[in-house]
């Protein structure tokens, strides 16, 4: 009689476990380092600080979103994932496209200092902070750093090593941690935040290259791997650029519609419910497409039907608890962490806590990728874009900064027509499981209130 953990989905169920475990660990350490920090931060410095870091914090991303044509995603789906050739010429792809995104940063960043000179922008608009220019050349050298970093790291990732992974993430983190607080004790300046991050990404980077298994990474361009990159990536970057004006474009339109220390307080709400959906989507993100993509490489269809439906089950009870934990707790939890100036914190992440409802459909956009249908999550990009970037203004102008939260918080729902329509062509439609789960959200909000009850009382 065979052996029970012999097959094929008992293996990479046993792998999947393993990664998942590797990273609710990884989430939990590395959550508790970024809220303990920025709770030390947000005592030695001033919320208008945190503001125009997330402005520059913003620019970086949305220029790494706007040129992602999926270099990672493509080592961990493709069959010459492992082929040290096509490795390499994502390498060099990779460096070159941190030149031109340093490049870009110095860009803006001198488009910002004229812009100030000419006296562009209201006095009290984010964007008048004299900081910001000279924050974002510097922040630009993220780019280079990042560029550089070993496709090693994929490699463990494609291969369920997630060991490693956790480890060099903790690592580079807490040396960021360590930088930030050093220097933001003796400075009490918005450059502690600014070093965190780029000693962060440099230990990343030299961790990639000296502890990870893998041939070393060498300049090579190869006009076959560069084919399959374009093909793979041009629906990737379609998505990335058009996800980009999505998820940041709150950022974009509140930089100017609100003052440095406004938008400070905002990103404290937007920090806590991010690190939070950054961890749950990095959890399941490590375990999904990598499971996902060996079930369709081994056109098993019936096994990567099992995979979405277990995963998603877990994935959906988490995300419909948070919704309404948050939605009724976001008060007490601001009051509990921060002092006065946060406190409209609170109520902001109670009404962002929405956005936990459709999240947990990201698990269907693994499913696209690893079926190589990236022009489904580029169509989700776009109705986001569309949905993003007519509520806003019309909120802005109806209402102000309270009616257009709730446009951030809610234009990702539209999205959900797409996914029900895609899902249903694959076959991974099922009304059942998609209403059984509902109740965990009436859950999470008792649990809030109930915490609330307490607080008050004690």
């Amino acid at each position: 009689m065979p052996l029970a953990d012999s097959s094929p989905s008992v293996g990479l169920r046993k792998k999947a476990i393993s990664a998942g475990v590797w990273n609710i660990g990884a989430l939990v350490t590395s959550q508790a380092f970024r809220l303990g920090g920025n709770l030390i931060m947000a005592r030695l410095l001033m919320p208008e600080m945190f503001g125009v870091m997330m402005i520059a914090t913003t620019v970086s991303v949305v220029l790494h979103l706007l040129s992602d044509v999926g270099l990672r995603q493509n080592i961990i789906q493709s069959p010459r994932g492992d082929d040290p050739v096509f490795l390499n010429t994502v390498w060099t792809v990779q460096i070159v496209r941190g030149l031109i995104l340093f490049a870009s940063t110095l860009l803006i960043a001198g488009v910002a200092w004229f812009a100030q000179a000419l006296n562009l922008w209201a006095n009290n608009s984010t964007y008048a902070a004299p900081e910001l220019p000279l924050v974002l050349a510097v922040t630009g050298l993220l780019a280079i750093i990042f560029g550089l970093q070993s496709t090693k790291v994929d490699l463990a990732v494609r291969a369920f090593q997630q060991k490693k992974v956790v480890i060099a993430e903790f690592v580079s983190q807490f040396a960021g941690l360590l930088a930030m607080l050093a220097v933001g004790y003796f400075t009490r300046s918005i450059w502690s935040l600014v070093v965190a991050g780029l000693v962060s990404a440099i230990v990343s980077t030299a961790m990639g290259h000296l502890w990870f298994e893998g041939p070393p990474n060498r300049l090579k361009w190869e006009r076959d791997a560069l084919k399959e990159l374009v093909v793979f990536g041009r629906w990737i970057l379609l998505s990335s650029a058009l996800g980009v004006l999505a998820l940041y474009g709150d950022r974009v339109w509140f930089g100017g519609s609100m003052t440095a220390a406004e938008l400070g307080v905002y990103s404290i709400a937007v920090l806590i419910l991010g690190a939070l959906q950054l961890g749950i989507q990095k959890i399941f993100g490590a375990v999904a497409l990598p499971a996902f993509s060996e079930a369709t490489r081994t056109h098993d269809t019936a096994r990567l039907q099992t995979l979405y439906y277990r995963l998603k089950m877990m994935f959906d009870l988490l995300c419909l608890f948070f919704c309404g934990l948050f939605w009724t707790g976001s008060p007490l939890l601001i009051h509990v962490l921060y002092d006065e100036r946060y406190a409209q914190a609170g109520d902001m992440m109670a009404i962002l806590s929405l956005s936990f409802f459709t999240m947990r459909y990201m698990l269907a956009h693994q499913v696209w990728i690893a079926l190589g249908f990236t022009k489904y999550q580029a169509m989700d990009n776009i109705i986001r874009v569309v949905s993003l970037w007519v509520l806003l203004p019309l909120l802005l102008a109806i209402g102000g900064v309270k009616y257009a939260i709730w446009g951030a918080a809610l234009h990702t729902f539209p999205t959900l027509i797409l996914v029900f329509y895609v899902n249903y062509r694959l076959g991974m439609l099922d009304l059942k499981r998609e209403l059984i789960v509902l109740p965990m959200l009436v859950v999470g909000a008792l649990c809030g209130e109930l915490l609330t009850s307490l607080a008050k009382w004690l």
